[in-house]
């Protein structure tokens, strides 16, 4: 903590040693919380004693009448940053200042007889673990027991890894962390932190999210989720601006800089993106059987649940389509118009065109299905009326957040391909894609890119399809997916672009053929806040008779998890 010696105003440095602690005892006034590790007595507000054989500095005390402000060591950076807006010279310690940022804990201000109290910030914080960590969550009990230091399971004997200002926060809540429970790194190195030293996990705050981190769960909830419950969840910690009557001038321009919370759910846009549907052979013949939206049964939620929603369609609409025969050899494909339905029953928001069976009926059933697609409100990338139209990106923007859909088809076949004066799917112009990226990210879009590649019954992906889809990321793609994959492959972080090379099937009749593994699926949950990418979740599926993906038993998607992240290199 030296440095927070100049920020205090201090001629020299303050230099705390955390390991000799101290934590003053509970007032008797307090209010006991209910969240307490098991035998550990609670605290008001940690006192860290300072090193032996170092001196401290005399603080500095401002004039007699002149407003200052207090900002406790357990204030989040982002928080103590907007306090610093307010302008106020500075105390270094609380007894000489009018006015204190600190967590709003019972006894917190009672030493302040006159003291009056403002409106709160709630800050949320993440339980987090590296992005290729199996374990999904745990409870509130489980978390109590790891900081008392008394854990089991898949992080036992691993340390939280925190930022100094989130131990004291917690300490102060919750009491001293047991021996051994807790490590400490500057918050900018976390993230380097955990994933060197995996199984690792950390509690950070909501705004230091990035993709390179796993949230994991707490008693079910998440705060990337649309239906979080923030009064059920355990990590919140309330801040509040205080102040002696003598200082009740100042206080507007002290707490007018400070937001309420740092997480605003309308600043949140969540999208899933799909793999291969083909709503044709032994599914559509399914569709027939059981109800055209059998196939939604078991993930229609997840799907709709999203803000947006991704469906990598690749097979027209062509009106005097056949009856579907499950043993069908020919790969020229066409679906009833009347499944339409089951997109629409997942909430497809967005289409994409990029596959190499959009032409397989002709240009009319092609427009005709592109016609369906405005009808509906969707829109749809990858694919076109014509060239132009193929080949353009679309833009949305949802609550804030500005997203960008580029896709192409490198395969073909030819007869696949727009042209000027023909739809289809959209052919590979790297060297355009590329300044077209560019473009959008100087435009505050954040650019997904997704392929129809050359197929491999294979996880790993080929030098040929990593070089193309990180050429994409370092024209400044934040997400590229291959949705050409019937089997799930390997996925990468790369120069800040999440690279997932084949999420599989969604809605296609391989039931483990021609190889093992086309059963699995993902279906990847993006999070967006702020204007920024911030998190994905990997949700997976099983499909079961032709048609029907349902979310994976829990030793499944264990399984599956350990498997593709080994092929990753993780």
């Amino acid at each position: 903590l030296a440095a927070c010696g100049s920020l205090w105003g201090t001629p020299g440095p303050l230099i705390y040693a955390p390991t000799v602690m101290v934590v003053a005892p509970l007032d008797s006034t307090a209010t006991s919380t209910p969240f307490q590790p098991f035998g550990v007595t609670p605290s008001i507000r940690p006192t860290l004693s300072p090193t032996a054989n170092l001196s401290l500095a005399t603080p500095s005390v401002p004039p007699a009448g002149t407003a200052s402000l207090w900002i406790s060591p357990a204030v989040p950076d982002a928080l103590r940053q907007s306090a610093l807006a307010s302008g106020l010279p500075l105390a270094s310690v609380p007894e000489n200042a009018t006015i204190r940022l600190e967590i709003n804990l019972p006894s917190a201000i009672s030493d302040q007889p006159s003291a009056i109290s403002n409106p709160q910030s709630a800050w949320i914080y993440a339980l987090v673990a590296p992005f290729p960590t199996v374990t999904d969550g745990m409870t509130s009990d489980d978390l109590r027991r790891a900081w008392a230091g008394k854990l089991a399971g898949p992080f036992a004997g691993r340390p939280l890894w925190l930022a100094e200002s989130t131990l004291a926060a917690f300490s102060a809540q919750w009491g001293v962390p047991g021996p051994g429970s807790v490590r400490t790194a500057p918050a900018d190195q976390l993230l380097d932190a955990a994933w060197g030293e995996q199984p690792a996990w950390s509690i950070i705050p909501f705004e230091s999210l990035e993709p390179r981190w796993k949230v994991l769960t707490i008693d079910g909830q998440s705060p990337i989720r649309k239906d979080f419950d923030q009064a059920v969840y355990p990590l919140v910690i309330s801040f509040v601006v205080s102040g002696l009557p003598s200082a009740i001038s100042q206080l507007p321009s002290a707490i007018s800089h400070l937001p309420s919370a740092n997480r605003d759910l309308s600043k949140l846009t969540t999208l899933v993106m799909t793999g291969v549907t083909a709503l044709v052979r032994a599914t559509a013949f399914r569709m027939e059987q059981k109800g055209v939206t059998y196939p939604a049964r078991d993930i229609r939620d997840l799907l709709r649940s999203a803000d947006l929603t991704h469906i990598s369609n690749e097979v027209p609409f062509a009106e005097g389509c056949p009856y579907p025969d499950p043993n069908q050899l020919t790969l020229i494909f066409c679906s009833d118009p009347r499944y339409i339905a089951l997109l629409e029953d997942v909430g497809a928001d967005i289409l994409e065109l990029t596959g190499n069976h959009f032409q397989d009926y002709g240009s009319e059933a092609t427009l005709y299905t592109l016609e369906m697609y405005k009808q509906r409100g969707w829109q749809y990338y990858g694919g076109g009326a014509d060239l132009q139209e193929a080949t353009k990106a679309i833009t949305l923007e949802h609550n804030g957040n500005k997203l960008a859909f580029i896709g192409c088809n490198p395969v073909g076949p030819p007869g696949a391909w727009a042209t000027e004066t023909r739809p289809g799917a959209a052919p590979c112009d790297y060297d355009r894609m590329h300044m077209e990226i560019a473009r959008l990210r100087s435009e505050g879009y954040l650019p997904i890119v997704t392929f129809q590649y050359f197929e491999y019954y294979t996880p790993i992906p080929t030098d040929q399809e990593e070089s193309t889809f990180r050429g994409m990321a370092e024209a400044g793609a934040r997400i590229v997916n291959g949705s050409q994959a019937h089997l799930p492959q390997a996925m990468e972080f790369y120069i800040g672009a999440f690279i997932h090379y084949g999420l599989g099937n969604l809605f296609f009749d391989q039931m483990d053929t021609p190889v093992t593994g086309t059963r699995r699926e993902f279906i990847d949950r993006h999070v967006f806040y702020a204007g920024k990418y911030i998190s994905t979740e990997l949700l997976t599926a099983m499909l079961e008779d032709y048609a029907r993906p349902r979310p994976m038993s829990e030793a499944e998607r264990e399984q599956f998890l350990q498997d593709i992240f080994s092929v990753s290199g993780w």
